[in-house]
C-alpha cells in the first residue's frame, strides 16, 4: 500500500475503539479512524508500517448492517462529537463491549470474567458539561460557535441542535452566538494569535437543575467591554430555560495554546460554582472542576465502582488521581481512611470542600504528581483505587504502585489501551485480572469507561 494512494476495502475488524481494520486484498490491511465494522470505505493511506498501514476516512461507500437507524442530530456527519448516531442503542452497546473484550482478552494472563456492558440511564441530553469553541465554519465565514468539524483542526461547525445536552446549552449558545455576530466582535485566532472569543462553558446538573456559564476571551476588545458584557449578561439572564442560573462567569485567557485556562476569572453574575447530588453526596462544582460528563451514568459507574472495592473496613485505602473526590468520599464512611491524591489543585480543594461539606472527616486529599506525592505519605495503602487520566498511568509511577504490594486494585478508565498496556506490566509484576466490565458514560461516540478488578496472593 502507498502512502497517499486511495483504496476502497471492507471493514473486517474492530481493532481499537472507533478504527476498523480494512481488508484491501492483495495490497494488504490498513486501520482506518472512523470506520464501522461491517462498512465498506473509501480512505487514504496516511502511514505506512510493516504490517499494516494507517488511512483517514474519504466516504462511506456502503453502511454496514449494525448501521440499523436515522442520526437523530441535524449536525451529525459534520461535527466531529459523535460516532455512533446510525446505530441503535442496543448495537453501540454491542460495540463497545465486543472491543473491549476483544482488547482484554488479548493482553489478559489465564481466565477472567468479562461481565459485559451497563449502558447509560440516559442516551440523549446526558452530558453535564460543554466547552463551545468560537471560529467560524469555513476560512473567512460567518461567526460560529460550537465543535470542531470531523477531522478539522480550524473549522467550527455551530451546534445549536446537539442532541447530547439538554435543550438549555443550545439556547445559551444561539444566545451568545446571535449576540456577539451582530456586534461583529472578532474570534480568537489560533495561528495568528489575535481576536476576542474563545470558548464558551456551560455546566448543567441533572440532580438539582443549575446552571453556570463562562464566557472565555482575550483581553483584545476594542471597544467597550465592560458594555459588551453587561449587555450579555442580561439577554442569558431573559432566557426561558429549565434550570436556574446560578453564576455568569468572564473567564481571561491570553495562552498561545488552544485549551480552556483562566489567567483571570470575573464573576458577572451570582457564583461561579454549582452543585450535584451522586449517590447521596453534596458536590460542589466550578467551570474547571473534573466532574464525570454523565451525572446520572456516573451514579452507575460508582455503584460498579463501590461493588469492586468491596468491603474497606478497618483499611486505609489510596484514591488515585481522585478529581474532586467522589470514589474517595463515596467509600469514607465505611473504610478507616481514604487519602485522594490529584495533580490539579483546583480539584483537590474542591475534594477538601466537598468532604466537608458532607461531614466526612476520614478523607484527606493532597495536590500534586502522584509519581512524587505517594512517597510522601507516612500511611501504607491496605488497597488501591486508579483512575487515571486518558493516557493511563506514567510508567514510573505505576512501578512505585506496585511496590505497595496491596492485595486488591481496582483500575477505572476511559480509555481502554491505556488500561490494556497498564495491566500487562501488572501482571508481569504478579498480579492477576479477576473481572472487568465497561459502563457506557458517553452514548452516540466511540467512548466507554472500563472497570477492573485487579489481585495479587500475598
Amino acid at each position: 500500500m502507498k502512502k497517499g494512494v486511495e483504496y476502497t476495502g471492507e471493514v473486517i475488524k474492530l481493532k481499537f475503539p472507533n478504527k476498523g481494520v480494512v481488508d484491501c486484498g492483495e495490497e494488504g490491511t490498513a486501520i482506518v479512524k472512523g470506520a464501522l465494522k461491517g462498512q465498506c470505505v473509501r480512505f487514504v493511506v496516511s502511514k505506512k508500517r510493516s504490517e499494516y498501514a494507517l488511512g483517514r476516512l474519504r466516504e462511506v461507500v456502503e453502511r454496514s448492517p449494525m448501521e440499523d437507524v436515522k442520526p437523530l442530530c441535524p449536525h451529525f456527519g459534520l461535527c466531529g462529537g459523535c460516532a455512533y448516531q446510525t446505530m441503535s442503542y442496543e448495537n453501540q452497546l454491542e460495540v463497545k463491549s465486543g472491543m473491549v473484550k476483544d482488547l482484554l482478552d488479548n493482553v489478559v494472563d489465564g481466565e477472567y470474567e468479562f461481565e459485559g456492558i451497563i449502558g447509560s440511564p440516559n442516551q440523549w441530553a446526558y452530558r453535564n458539561k460543554m466547552e463551545f469553541s468560537f471560529g467560524d465554519e469555513f476560512k473567512g465565514g460567518p461567526l460560529a460557535l460550537g465543535m470542531h468539524k470531523k477531522e478539522s483542526f480550524h473549522d467550527i461547525v455551530t451546534v445549536d441542535e446537539c442532541k447530547i445536552v439538554d435543550k438549555d446549552y443550545n439556547k445559551v449558545l444561539r444566545c451568545v452566538l446571535d449576540y456577539c455576530a451582530d456586534k461583529n466582535i472578532p474570534f480568537y485566532h489560533k495561528m495568528r494569535h489575535e481576536g476576542y472569543l474563545r470558548h464558551l462553558l456551560v455546566r448543567r446538573t441533572a440532580r438539582t437543575n443549575e446552571l453556570l456559564v463562562g464566557l472565555v476571551t482575550s483581553s483584545q476588545f476594542e471597544g467597550d467591554e465592560q458594555q459588551f458584557i453587561d449587555e450579555l449578561k442580561s439577554r442569558i439572564l431573559k432566557l426561558d430555560l429549565s434550570a436556574e442560573i446560578k453564576g455568569i462567569l468572564h473567564i481571561v485567557n491570553n495562552g498561545v495554546a488552544d485549551i480552556v485556562k483562566s489567567d483571570e476569572t470575573r464573576i458577572i453574575y451570582g457564583d461561579e460554582y454549582i452543585y450535584e447530588e451522586i449517590l447521596g453526596l453534596k458536590f460542589k462544582i466550578s467551570v474547571f472542576s473534573f466532574f464525570q460528563t454523565n451525572s446520572l451514568g456516573a451514579e452507575v459507574l460508582y455503584e460498579k465502582a463501590r461493588e469492586y472495592i468491596g468491603d474497606t473496613k478497618d483499611m486505609t485505602v489510596f484514591d488515585l488521581y481522585s478529581g474532586t473526590g467522589t470514589i474517595a468520599q463515596m467509600i469514607a464512611p465505611v473504610s478507616k481512611k481514604v487519602i485522594g491524591v490529584d495533580i490539579v489543585e483546583e480539584a483537590v480543594e474542591a475534594a477538601k470542600e466537598n468532604a466537608k461539606l458532607n461531614g466526612l472527616e476520614s478523607c484527606a486529599f493532597l495536590a500534586g504528581d502522584v509519581l512524587k506525592v505517594i512517597d510522601e505519605i507516612e500511611e501504607k495503602p491496605d488497597m488501591l483505587i486508579l483512575d487515571p487520566p486518558r493516557d493511563g498511568i506514567n510508567p514510573k509511577a505505576l512501578n512505585k504502585i506496585i511496590d505497595f504490594g496491596v492485595k486488591k486494585m481496582v483500575y477505572i478508565s476511559c480509555k481502554p489501551t491505556s488500561l490494556a498496556r497498564d495491566l500487562e506490566v501488572l501482571q508481569e509484576r504478579g498480579y492477576k485480572v479477576e473481572k472487568a466490565s465497561c459502563v457506557d458514560m458517553f452514548p452516540n461516540t466511540v467512548h466507554v469507561e472500563t472497570i477492573a478488578l485487579i489481585s495479587k496472593e500475598i
